[in-house]
């Protein structure tokens, strides 16, 4: 059935597009079919349209016009493929006539909001707790300046670090057999330019009580004063001479008889217990002991 045919139907060969070809105001009434008593087709003429043309306000209203279907009617029920479950493009519309249910539209979008509301929240907090830590681990440590040196092959540690170690005036050490404070010669670098004098007397000697926090090996420095000559002490520690006496050479050049200029410095290895431990200088037989004290120090070795 072609639409616009008012249900007739239409012969084979005819031509629906006959009206076109028509005169001006053509035949009065519509052309039946061969079968309903109308006159036959001549040939060679067109044959009118089913349809009789009619003038403007001619048309009769109130009568059941043919159903229309439009494209947009006829594909009510069309689905997008993406909506349908699987992604099957070839799923026909109902048979029924019935609507499809919808797809929630709506439902999809305020799910995919969510998501990435959730997303969003998570990624807050964990930069709101990474700003945190980093805050409390500046407050707890600065770090390092822009003057300090990172090794990032160093490792920590859990030691302590050493304490300072301990020096004292040779002025303030215990004094015995002749050894005595002087203040004549001057340039000494104690304190009110003290230092111990009297140590050329065989028997002459000063003990130095220390503690140390951990046994070891230490340097001892002694500052001493000689008159351009070179000299020496026996070295004791915790009871025990050392088998080689401390050299006090004259190394600041001083000319012989210049104690003012002969005041320098030298060191020697001792072996220290951790806690308390006694460093004796004495002038023993066989020593050179021209020489004043007017320091005396440790150092890590």
């Amino acid at each position: 059935m072609t639409a616009g045919n008012n249900g007739a139907d239409t012969p084979e060969n005819d031509d629906p597009f006959a009206y076109l070809y028509r005169s001006e105001g053509g035949e009065g009434g519509a052309q039946g079919s061969a079968g309903d008593g109308a006159a036959p087709r001549q040939p060679g003429v067109p044959r009118t349209s089913y349809n009789q043309v009619r003038a403007v306000g001619q048309r009769q209203y109130g009568q059941q016009a043919p159903q229309q279907v439009t494209y947009g009617q006829q594909n009510a029920h069309y689905a997008a493929p993406e909506t349908l479950p699987g992604g099957d493009r070839t799923r026909s519309a109902p048979a029924s006539g019935g609507q499809e249910p919808r797809r929630g539209r709506n439902g999809l979008l305020i799910g995919a909001v969510s998501v990435v509301a959730v997303v969003c929240i998570g990624i807050g907090i964990a930069m709101l707790n990474n700003a945190n830590g980093s805050k409390d681990d500046t407050a707890g440590n600065p770090g390092p300046t822009a003057g300090d040196k990172v090794d990032p092959s160093d490792k920590p540690t859990s030691k302590p670090a050493p304490g300072k170690l301990p020096k004292q005036d040779a002025g303030s050490l215990r004094l015995e057999g002749g050894a005595t404070t002087s203040k004549e010669v001057p340039g000494a670098r104690s304190p009110g330019g003290a230092y111990v004098a009297g140590m050329n007397t065989q028997g002459a000697a000063a003990t130095w009580s220390l503690d140390v926090e951990a046994s070891g090996k230490y340097k001892l420095w002694v500052g001493y004063g000689v008159p351009g000559k070179d000299a020496n002490l026996t070295l004791n520690v915790n009871g025990a001479a050392d088998g080689r006496p401390i050299n006090m050479e004259n190394f600041a050049h001083a000319p012989e008889g210049a104690w003012d200029k002969g005041w320098t410095r030298t060191w020697s290895y001792v072996q220290l217990n951790k806690g308390t431990n006694t460093i004796k200088l004495s002038c023993e037989s066989g020593n050179q002991c021209d020489v004043n004290l007017d320091k005396v120090w440790l150092a890590r070795s």
